[in-house]
């Protein structure tokens, strides 16, 4: 069973920076795209950036695009996610993804969660 440890999460001020990181049990999970989503309370959980490793860009959600940027240590199954210009409407739950399902944006595996909480 893969397992994706998540770290990173906290509480920050609007405008500053977070970084989180998330590192998956097994190697060969970044033989598949990888990725994060978040859930803020009452809603659902929504896409926030996908990486897919070789060959394309990673890929973002609008409401993220060029404040977030994802990367990775393909070799290490790692990937992070680093947040500048957070806003108090990025505060949710953020959780890794692996073996994201490009077609359907559907991970086969799930992190526990990192909470990130922007203060106004």
């Amino acid at each position: 069973q893969v397992q994706l440890v998540e770290s990173g999460g906290g509480l920050v001020h609007a405008g500053g920076s977070l970084r989180l990181s998330c590192a998956a049990s097994q190697r060969t999970v970044s033989n598949y795209p990888m990725g994060w989503f978040r859930q803020a309370p009452g809603k659902e959980r929504e896409f926030v950036a996908r990486i897919d490793w070789i060959g394309s860009s990673p890929y973002y959600a609008d409401s993220v695009k060029g404040r977030f940027t994802i990367s990775g240590d393909y070799a290490k199954s790692t990937v992070y996610l680093q947040m500048h210009s957070l806003k108090p409407e990025d505060t949710a739950v953020y959780f890794c993804a692996a073996r994201i399902d490009i077609a359907t944006m559907t991970p086969r595996y799930w992190g526990q969660g990192t909470q990130v909480t922007v203060s106004s």
